[in-house]
């Protein structure tokens, strides 16, 4: 060792190993790279940042964790990308693995915190919960006394196009003395400057270009903290170091922070009330009578006043809620992930029933005289009596996981799933009617998250493969698809039934003829939001079409020319798809918390 150098400790660093149950060779990597760990002798402990399973599934992850705990040192674990965009437990079954998806530790006076940093089962920009980023800094106070050195671990890097509300991170970091931020995702050794704090990307455990497949070590002296590549058989590789010292950060730079300038240009759009939960929401707020409902990452369920957004009740359910809720007969009903679905009082939030299911629940159910449809991860899709909760009939054919809400039409069902396919079943006794695909057996290019709109005997959607579909909605025959607009998850019809929106991944919303047999496209704007791709659809009312992005900002076009009226900017993260209550006035979910109720006051 180089006398300069005092070692303190080593640790390694794997990530993105990306298990998957039909390729063996990254469980191979895992088991070299396990074993070559194991006979180092000066390797503490082992960071895992992420990106463990390739699809996030709990199988995946069990044989992650079998290698794992072949490890003669602790290990600690923080999840990515693959682990919580598709996951058909809710992102519940990695706690459930691996008891956290977030570490908090102490070693040789250095605080280590990880957590997680990936969007939660929607396409998006990565994205830290609220409830995370305030768990992060309890941590930090709590644990890190006397300006402890710091180093954190997420998947994603802390910077602008990687984590939408990564400047909330970062300014909550740099009032302490935090090192490095280290972590993976782009599967190679690459050092970021986020807004000042050194972020440190790893190599992936999976083979590189060479075939070789390796992990990082990092060593921390008594005035450095050193990388290196560790290719499997070979000499560490050092590629980076940073100063072991106590680290001040000034205030953050203005010019990397977000611009919600929109919101003066257009200062007539202004939320009435706004609401910030503290924890991170990822369904569609439900009304009825001057009330909101709206479920949480934490299973609570919230009835709000829809003119003041204060609390009117409050339910706790187990574990994350996905669902979108429905409401008739002054009965409200959603699903958990806590492998329930249930109905509740509207008025006063008192349980009437609860229906058990073998797994999560994040399908958003639809009422129909007195029937409740729901699917779930089970590959069931459920009709329910709303009075008690008890079965009509089950529908169990779909051979994956079910996260969108259904659209009923002319006493059919239609809904996709993650199986590739789109289902009509009857109504009367859930048998099916007919099934479709696009060709592909690949499950991420399902039609699984968007909302079908039917009008015409036709049924449209867009699914991840980029094309608007268009079926007979009696046979499921196809009457045209096109990819031209790249449209991606997004559906949405007027109310008069001659209109069909949708928004595309660059830029663009577009409008196609509802009306029209052939595929005849009414406009396409280019609303100028960017890359995009989050599944909120685009509903109209009133005249006006409301359209959320995955960067925080609201759009309301005009129905019949498609121009752009107004734009306003709830903040960074993921919009939810609205709820229009009239074409001014529209309730708002985002991924950070915020409930907000935005109103047009003309001027």
């Amino acid at each position: 060792m180089n006398p300069l150098f005092i070692l303190l400790f080593s640790f390694a660093l794997m990530t993105d190993v990306h298990i998957s149950n039909s390729n063996m060779r990254p469980l191979e990597d895992l088991q070299r790279s396990v074993d070559e760990i194991n006979s180092l002798d000066d390797i503490d402990f082992v960071l895992l940042t992420g990106d463990i399973t390739e699809s996030g599934d709990r199988q995946a992850m069990l044989k992650a964790k079998g290698q794992f705990d072949r490890l003669k040192m602790p290990y600690y674990i923080c999840s990515g990308n693959h682990e919580t965009t598709w996951s058909e437990s809710g992102v519940m079954d990695f706690n459930r693995v691996y008891g956290d998806n977030r570490f908090a530790f102490v070693h040789d006076s250095v605080f280590f915190v990880g957590f997680n940093s990936g969007p939660v089962l929607k396409m998006a920009d990565g994205h830290v919960a609220p409830q995370d980023i305030t768990w992060v800094e309890e941590q930090i106070q709590k644990q890190a006394v006397d300006n402890m050195p710091i180093i954190v671990a997420t998947h994603y890097p802390l910077r602008f196009g990687d984590v939408d509300n990564w400047y909330e991170v970062t300014d909550m970091l740099r009032k302490y003395n935090v090192q490095a931020v280290v972590g993976g995702h782009y599967h190679q050794c690459l050092f970021f400057d986020c807004d000042g704090i050194p972020d440190y990307l790893n190599r992936s455990n999976l083979r590189d270009k060479d075939g070789v497949n390796g992990y990082s070590i990092i060593r921390v002296d008594a005035d450095s903290i050193r990388f290196f590549e560790k290719r499997i058989g070979e000499a560490p590789r050092h590629w980076a170091s940073t100063a072991f010292e106590t680290k001040h950060y000034g205030p953050s730079d203005a010019a990397l922070r977000p611009s919600f300038a929109v919101n003066e240009q257009y200062s007539h759009v202004a939320p009435a009330w706004q609401r910030r939960m503290g924890v991170g929401i990822y369904a569609s707020p439900a009304m009825a009578n001057n009330r909101v409902y709206i479920g949480d990452d934490e299973g609570h369920f919230y009835c709000l006043n829809a003119k003041t957004g204060a609390t009117l009740w409050q339910y706790k359910a187990d574990a994350r809620i996905y669902s979108t809720a429905a409401i008739a007969d002054n009965k409200v009903v959603f699903g958990s992930t806590d492998n329930s679905i249930y109905c509740l009082n509207a008025t006063s939030g008192e349980l009437i029933w609860a229906y058990a299911t073998p797994k999560a629940v994040m399908g958003s159910p639809v009422i129909d005289q007195g029937v409740v449809y729901v699917g779930g991860s089970d590959g069931c899709m459920r009709a329910l009596n709303l009075e008690d909760g008890s079965e009509v009939w089950t529908f169990d054919q779909m051979k994956n996981y079910y996260s969108s809400r259904p659209t009923l039409y002319n006493g059919r069902l239609y809904f996709g799933a993650w199986d590739s396919y789109m289902y009509c079943v009857d109504t009367k006794d859930g048998q099916l009617v007919w099934k479709w695909n696009n060709g592909s057996n690949t499950d991420k290019l399902s039609p699984a998250q968007v909302w079908p709109v039917i009008a015409h005997d036709r049924v449209y959607f867009a699914a991840p493969d980029r094309y608007m579909t268009c079926l007979d909605a009696n046979d499921g025959h196809q009457i045209w698809r096109t990819r031209r607009y790249k449209v991606r998850e997004t559906a949405g019809m007027d109310a008069d039934q001659t209109m069909v929106f949708s928004k595309c991944m660059w830029d663009t919303v577009v409008c196609f003829s509802a009306t029209s047999e052939k595929l005849d496209t009414v406009w396409a704007t280019n609303c100028g939001f960017g890359y995009e791709h989050a599944p909120c659809m685009p509903l109209e009312k009133d005249g006006t079409v409301f359209v959320g992005t995955k960067n925080g900002v609201v759009l309301g076009l005009e129905a019949k020319t498609g121009r752009v009226m107004w734009q306003h900017k709830i903040g960074s993260s993921l919009i939810q798809t609205t709820l229009p209550i009239s074409g001014n006035d529209v309730l708002v979910t985002s991924t950070d918390g915020t409930v907000t109720r935005l109103v047009v006051n003309h001027q």
